[in-house]
C-alpha cells in the first residue's frame, strides 16, 4: 500500500518528550489512541482519550509490568498485511482492529548500566514487549508506521498534516531506523552480559 491513513495508534513509550503535543496531534487528526501504563497515564493527564492496552486484550497487565502488550490482539493489528484479504479476514473473525502506528521507545537499560545497579535490577531494565512491537511494525512497514523515537514525531507530523496518511519511502525509512534502535538496544545488552 503506497498510502496509508492513520486510524489507530499504539504508544508505548519510556521517553515521554514531545509525547503529548505528538499524541495531541495525532487526536486533532482522528486517530485513536491505545496505550500502556506510564504513557497512557501521562496522556490522560493532558486530557486525551486513551484505551488501556487491557481493554484490547481483556488480560491485565501481569508479572509486574513484564507482559502487557505481548498478546495476539495486539501484535495481530500490528502485523497484518492490508493488502492480503485472508489476513484482514483472520482480524475480523478474531474480532481484532488493525494497528496504523506503532510509536515505541525502550527502557533505559543504558541508564541502568550507567547508574550501576545490580544485575538483578538492570536486568529488569531489559524491554521484551517494546523491541517485540517495533521489529513487527518495522516486517510490516508496507501497511503500518514505526516511530522508535521522539526525534521522528516532527517528520511524521509534517507527513500526516494535509491528509492524515504517511507513504511508503517514510515508513520504510522509519523501518529501517527501527531496526537500528532494536539492534544498538541488543548490542548494548550482549556487551553487559557477557563475562
Amino acid at each position: 500500500m503506497d498510502v496509508l491513513p492513520i486510524h489507530r495508534a499504539i504508544l508505548s513509550v519510556t521517553d515521554k518528550s514531545g509525547l503529548v503535543e505528538f499524541a495531541q496531534f495525532l487526536s486533532s487528526k482522528g486517530v485513536e489512541l491505545v496505550s500502556t501504563g506510564g504513557t497512557q497515564k501521562t496522556l490522560e493527564a493532558a486530557g486525551l482519550a486513551v484505551t488501556a492496552v487491557s481493554a484490547v486484550t481483556g488480560f491485565p497487565e501481569i508479572l509486574g509490568g513484564r507482559v502487557k502488550t505481548l498478546h495476539p490482539s495486539i501484535h495481530g493489528g500490528i502485523l497484518a498485511s492490508k493488502d492480503k484479504a485472508e489476513h484482514m479476514a483472520t482480524l475480523q473473525e478474531k474480532g481484532i482492529l488493525p494497528f496504523d502506528l506503532v510509536c515505541v521507545n525502550l527502557y533505559d537499560f543504558a541508564g541502568a548500566v550507567e547508574r550501576k545497579l545490580d544485575l538483578e535490577q538492570a536486568v529488569e531494565e531489559i524491554d521484551i514487549g517494546g523491541p517485540c512491537m517495533l521489529r513487527a511494525a518495522a516486517k510490516n512497514f508496507h501497511s503500518i508506521l514505526v516511530l522508535p523515537s521522539p526525534q521522528w514525531y516532527q517528520a511524521a507530523m509534517d507527513e500526516m498534516r494535509q491528509d492524515g496518511t504517511v507513504g511508503l519511502p517514510f515508513r520504510q525509512a522509519m523501518a529501517s531506523r527501527a531496526f537500528e534502535a532494536t539492534s544498538r538496544y541488543d548490542a548494548l545488552i550482549t556487551s553487559y552480559l557477557r563475562p
